[in-house]
């Protein structure tokens, strides 16, 4: 397939569906590679980055992928895959991450000089992440969102400190870089299918990933057959989910 032009956000917007049939011909590692390194620019809480990209192209792996998703139609014609992994477990990884990453932004210097924003920001990762993401048997948790809710009646305060909590916040990290990889890839003319139903460990098993992993979503990668998309577009109108204020 020859590309000439790339879509623009707003076309690759209105062109991405989630497709159920693929055809035979085959996509472009490199592009979908690609695709996948503008999904992490997305979004993300605390700039935390709890996510991995797992590119399947292997042959037998799509295939145990295609039959812990149930064999659907996306799964059995996808050309590859892209598996999107939620992984809370790395929180305190990817804080260090961010504080020597501040460290280099900050020059060679002790840390008595820093200025009011560059300790608030390094503090930021040393203790509020802290904070919120450590728990025990979710007996911490449950502590600080009772002690976070009478707090609250005061004055207003993060309230969402249990690990449930926590595995949504990252979830809707790993879904807003799902969605930059999904609008890039329509806007290079390739086509995905976000799958939810899946056996999440078998899944886990083919990928070997930890126990601790949580599979966001599954992203079928290919090009549209002309019956890979059911009918035109539903949505329900504007009106009823625009509230202005």
């Amino acid at each position: 397939m020859v590309v000439t032009n790339e879509k623009t956000v707003s076309e690759a917007i209105k062109y991405r569906r989630s497709v159920r049939a693929f055809k035979t011909e085959p996509i472009e590692e490199q592009k979908v590679k690609e695709c996948i390194h503008l999904a992490t620019f997305a979004a993300t809480s605390s700039n935390m980055q709890l996510w991995e990209f797992y590119h399947i192209v292997s042959p037998e792996i799509l295939k145990q992928l295609t039959n812990a998703s149930f064999n659907q139609g996306a799964a059995k014609t996808a050309q590859q895959m892209v598996v999107i992994v939620a992984k809370k477990d790395l929180w305190r990884k990817r804080a260090q991450s961010n504080i020597d990453f501040l460290k280099s932004q900050y020059g060679d210097k002790p840390a008595s000089e820093y200025s009011k924003r560059e300790k608030f920001a390094m503090a930021y990762y040393q203790k509020v992440v802290p904070s919120i993401y450590f728990d025990f048997l979710g007996i911490l948790g449950m502590i600080k969102y009772i002690a976070f809710q009478i707090i609250g009646i005061f004055r207003p305060i993060y309230r969402q400190a249990r690990q449930s909590d926590m595995r949504v916040v990252v979830h809707k990290s790993a879904g807003l870089a799902a969605q930059n990889f999904m609008i890039s890839m329509a806007a290079i003319h390739y086509d995905t299918c976000p799958m939810e139903g899946f056996d999440s460990l078998r899944v886990k098993k083919a990928l070997n990933l930890p126990h601790s992993s949580e599979i966001n979503m599954i992203i079928a990668c290919g090009i549209r057959e002309e019956n890979g998309i059911y009918g035109e577009r539903f949505r329900i109108p504007f009106e009823e989910v625009y509230f202005k204020k």
